[in-house]
């Protein structure tokens, strides 16, 4: 009976411990998740400010296009 209570109290410190390890383990998992969730939106940020900014910087080529096109056409007339 005494080894029975015995193994019954190691088994449950075992499993307790193991919750504890899981439990530490699996907070640093999801703290390391987080960090790399936060930088990875960061640079997508980037990257979509660089879209915007190209998109302008294209328009704005095909106004100065326009404008080097009337001014040719006039130097023409």
């Amino acid at each position: 009976m005494i080894t029975a209570i015995a193994t019954l109290i190691g088994s449950v410190i075992s499993g307790l411990t193991a919750l504890f390890v899981a439990s530490i383990q699996n907070n640093k998992t999801t703290a390391l998740i987080v960090y790399r969730l936060e930088q990875l939106e960061k640079k997508v940020e980037l990257h979509n400010n660089a879209v915007l900014r190209l998109t302008a910087v294209e328009r704005d080529l095909k106004t100065v296009y326009r404008l080097v096109d009337d001014i040719s056409d006039d130097l023409r007339d």
